[in-house]
């Protein structure tokens, strides 16, 4: 990876939180757990997977950045999901968690070595996995939820809106 493909996803990985609250903008409050899509996490779902995700995210990160070669485990989202009650709490303490945690994990990639992007360590579920790999699949990741969280407002308001 070049500096520059890094410094795009890092800048990327930075505009995470502010994709996904501009999506929750005009979203529902009372529509918030609602499955408009079959199949699909609702809104408030996707929010407490994000804080759950960023937190263990940042966990990784900093595992690779401190251990020689650590085990990274994976972990079941849909257990999480029902185990943690997401359809039955509110989700400003995970949007504020979701925030915090890749404020903090930001300030780490704004301070990283070259020599840290080589570090490695080997995940449960894909095997080898370093500090690029991570940054590829997190700075991804609130964006794509971001836009499920999109999809989800233009059914439930795009509905409304055409029912009226």
């Amino acid at each position: 990876m070049t500096s520059d493909e890094r410094n795009e996803l890092i800048a990327q990985y930075k505009a995470g939180y502010d994709e996904v609250r501009r999506n929750l903008d005009g979203f529902p409050k009372d529509s918030l757990t609602t499955k408009a899509i079959p199949g699909k996490w609702s809104a408030a779902e996707i929010v407490h997977h994000l804080a759950d995700s960023e937190t263990t995210s940042g966990l990784r990160l900093r595992r690779l950045l401190v251990e020689d070669h650590p085990l990274i485990q994976g972990y079941d989202q849909v257990e999480y999901a029902a185990k943690l009650h997401y359809t039955e709490r509110e989700i400003a303490p995970s949007l504020e968690a979701f925030r915090a945690a890749r404020a903090t994990t930001a300030q780490l990639l704004d301070l990283m070595a070259e020599e840290d992007w080589q570090r490695e360590g080997t995940h449960s579920e894909s095997g080898s996995y370093n500090t690029e790999d991570w940054l590829r699949i997190y700075a991804a990741h609130a964006h794509n939820h971001a836009a499920q969280i999109g999809r989800l407002r233009e059914v439930l308001v795009g509905g409304a809106a055409a029912s009226a």
